[in-house]
């Protein structure tokens, strides 16, 4: 697996080597001793898996509060998502910049998002979903979103016609939120 590290120290995108003939592909999307080779040792215990039917669906800017923030391996294993991640750790360097990469089916990238930040994606194409890991349960009280269209973080998301849900629309600025990072 190849990795390279993004513009905000701690999230990656890594590459899996992927295998391909006549048949198909074969690829390793997740290894325990891989990731400890890697410098990573975070211990996954949840898998989750969106379908986002319609193109430009936003989801986030979303994260769970300490003491059970969530780092996550996320890839894209049909169609295509801008993925940002967005640092919300108050004494970083980086507090409220992000970070964004295009994931697809067909480059088989994943992205890790290291606790402490806020996670949104955008399909980018129809039917498109995502698969990621999470090294915490999902606990409903310690859920947060903060509004994807903040002006003080001021995500770039193209000229795109948003599909959001009602708990997106309703998030707060990061100003109001009660983000303890």
């Amino acid at each position: 697996m190849e990795i390279r590290e993004l513009e905000i120290p701690g999230v990656y995108v890594l590459t899996p080597k992927v295998f391909e003939d006549y048949r198909g592909y074969y690829m390793e999307s997740y290894s325990k001793r891989t990731m400890e080779e890697l410098g990573f040792d975070t211990v996954f215990v949840q898998d989750n898996h969106l379908l986002s039917l319609k193109k430009n669906t936003i989801r986030g800017i979303h994260f769970q509060n300490n003491p059970k923030a969530q780092a996550k391996l996320l890839r894209c294993t049909k169609g295509k998502i801008l993925d940002i991640a967005v640092d919300l750790r108050k004494d970083s360097p980086t507090y409220k910049q992000y970070v964004s990469v295009v994931l697809d089916n067909d480059k088989k990238e994943q992205i890790f998002i290291p606790k402490g930040f806020g996670h949104l994606c955008v399909s980018l194409e129809d039917n498109t979903e995502v698969q990621y890991k999470v090294d915490e349960l999902y606990y409903p009280e310690y859920d947060r979103s903060i509004a994807w269209n903040d002006p003080d973080i001021a995500l770039d998301l193209g000229d795109i016609e948003p599909i959001v849900s009602e708990k997106d629309n309703n998030a707060p600025k990061l100003k109001d939120s009660d983000v303890n990072f």
